[in-house]
């Protein structure tokens, strides 16, 4: 009996060792995703098209946008003509949610922290982005011609999308 229990605890602690080798880490300011994430944002039909393709980005982004027009906090951070912000955004919303790769075709890697860096983001302008965007989104249609809502759970893996990655390009202290 003693001798099958050190067999066992050591069978045990190979499995764990293979489990913990078989997991992916993730450094700070990469995003990489694996097995079911993955999978579900490039399975037919992607939420690129279930949504109504590139339209659907095109008019979430326009009225984001929209919105940051007017925003005294956010204003500042954009250049006057913001058009190249918008193709921008809709272009990395689409590739990410499984649309065309235009957006890493013309400007290479995403590198969303890097490309914050030069701005002062905070926890208010993080929180003002995600207002303008959460509006946005809560009224946002399918592009598909039917006027009918974004269903809640393609509402809902954005919504955590727009706030994982508006946090993480947070770089000042509170």
């Amino acid at each position: 009996m003693d001798d099958e229990t050190p067999q066992a605890e050591e069978n045990s602690d190979d499995a764990e060792a293979a489990q913990e080798a078989s997991r992916q880490f993730v450094s700070p300011g990469s995003v990489s995703l694996q097995g079911a994430m993955r999978e579900a944002l490039q399975a037919p039909p992607t939420v690129f098209e279930a949504v109504g393709g590139q339209r659907f980005f095109d008019e979430l982004v326009g009225r984001f946008y929209d919105a940051v027009e007017s925003d005294p906090l956010l204003r500042p951070m954009y250049p006057e003509d913001m058009e190249a912000s918008r193709w921008r955004l809709a272009s990395f919303l689409a590739q990410y949610w499984g649309g065309p790769s235009r957006y890493s075709e013309k400007r290479g890697h995403p590198r969303l922290r890097m490309r914050h860096m030069p701005f002062t983001i905070g926890a208010a302008e993080r929180d003002a982005w995600m207002k303008h965007m959460e509006a946005s989104l809560r009224v946002a249609i399918l592009a598909d011609g039917t006027g009918a809502p974004l269903p809640a759970e393609i509402r809902d893996a954005m919504f955590d999308h727009f706030d994982n990655a508006a946090t993480h390009l947070i770089n000042q202290p509170a």
